[in-house]
């Protein structure tokens, strides 16, 4: 019995032995084969860096219109809107009170050489007398005195008729610049006061031929672009406006100011943007980007091939046994669609673009090689932003 109880133990034993051993070769030969996963080597290409800012345009010059004298206005010579040349006729105010006071300014100016006519006849008459002592020191003396006033009020005469003439061609209101001018403010008929900063805005002219957009920087981007301004020359800006997806209009930086924000660690830059559609008008919001740094090689992934774990970014990269690797990689700005790899990687890794949901760190995978293409993405929509977005400009393949 006990002989028969351990052959019977031997078997299962045999059979478990078997069984272990038979069923690696099962799962090898009827199972599941590797997910199938697309991989591409990182597309390298020359970038630069550039950062964006959100901030509004201002006019370079604008221009609140007054008469330089007070009176009616007789007519409008503009249409609201309008471009207009330096010099052009805008209004036009009632000149006959100035045509009377410059008659009579020249009329007082023709007294006045009268009376220094006869000045100038009684000295030479007293100083002939005097050479024969006809005349005594005093008259001659008191002669030419009067001279002598009969002279300033000439100049004052000639004075007053060339104010007259000021005051009457004042009348005739024209551009002090080459703009845009806005809508008037006053119609014909209506008195107006002039002659001063307090006097009545007839309209206003902003030049819009290129414009200021001025925006915040923080110190770190304003020693950036000083020192690429200096050993580089000018620093390149672009811009655009609400509605326009890219940035189409050139520019470049001419301003900083000449301290920081106390309270904001930041500083006021300007850059002059062309305007030459006319479309910009000053005070609209938009964005410009200005350019950070100089043309650097640079490694790119497609942005959806990044995964995030934690505060870790991480590429799947599949190695020469096609096994997944996890790899922990520092990112660099986004361009266009793809995502730039400052550091983790190298050229020729193979990366998994497509299929991320079927790989695990350590599993066998199905590696099938595909192609990137670069697409320039789409600009979103402008947006105050507390901090500057940076993005990377493709330069060359």
């Amino acid at each position: 019995m006990r002989s028969r109880h351990f052959a019977t133990v031997s078997v299962l034993v045999t059979a478990l032995v078997v069984g272990a051993c038979s069923a690696p070769q099962a799962q090898e030969q009827g199972g599941p084969p590797p997910p199938q996963v697309d991989v591409a080597v990182p597309l390298s290409s020359q970038v630069a860096d550039w950062n964006g800012y959100t901030g509004r345009f201002e006019s370079v010059e604008r221009v609140d219109v007054r008469a330089r004298v007070s009176g009616y206005v007789k007519s409008v010579a503009f249409e609201d809107g309008a471009r207009v040349k330096a010099g052009d006729l805008l209004f036009t105010l009632d000149d006959r009170p100035f045509r009377a006071t410059l008659a009579q300014a020249e009329a007082q100016l023709a007294q006045a050489k009268a009376q220094l006519g006869q000045a100038q006849s009684d000295l030479e008459r007293s100083e002939k007398l005097a050479e024969s002592g006809a005349v005594s020191v005093e008259e001659l003396e008191r002669n030419r005195t009067s001279l002598a006033s009969a002279q300033a009020s000439v100049a004052a005469a000639e004075a007053g008729v060339e104010a007259a003439r000021l005051d009457l061609s004042f009348t005739r209101v024209t551009a002090p610049i080459d703009g845009r001018v806005s809508a008037r403010n006053v119609d014909p008929g209506n008195l107006v006061a002039g002659g001063n900063s307090a006097g009545d805005i007839l309209t206003t002219i902003v030049r819009d031929e290129e414009l200021y957009f001025t925006f915040n920087v923080s110190e770190a981007d304003y020693l950036r672009y000083m020192r690429a301004e200096q050993s580089e020359g000018a620093v390149k800006a672009e811009a655009r406006l609400q509605d326009e997806a890219t940035f189409t209009r050139p520019g470049e930086v001419i301003f900083a100011d000449n301290r920081m924000g106390d309270t904001t660690g930041s500083i006021r830059v300007r850059a002059l943007v062309e305007n030459e559609d006319g479309l910009i008008r000053p005070g609209m919001t938009g964005e410009v980007r200005i350019n950070g740094s100089a043309p650097y090689a640079a490694l790119m992934v497609p942005q959806a091939a990044v995964q995030t774990d934690g505060t870790r970014r991480t590429l799947f990269l599949v190695n020469e046994r096609n096994e997944v690797e996890a790899v922990p990689v520092q990112l660099g700005p986004l361009s266009g669609n793809m995502q730039v790899i400052t550091g983790g990687i190298q050229a020729n890794d193979r990366v998994i673009v497509n299929g991320l949901l079927r790989a695990r760190p350590g599993a066998t995978v199905n590696p099938v090689s595909v192609q990137l293409d670069y697409e320039t993405a789409p600009e979103g929509p402008v947006t105050v932003q507390s901090r500057p977005a940076m993005t990377a400009r493709r330069i060359a393949n």
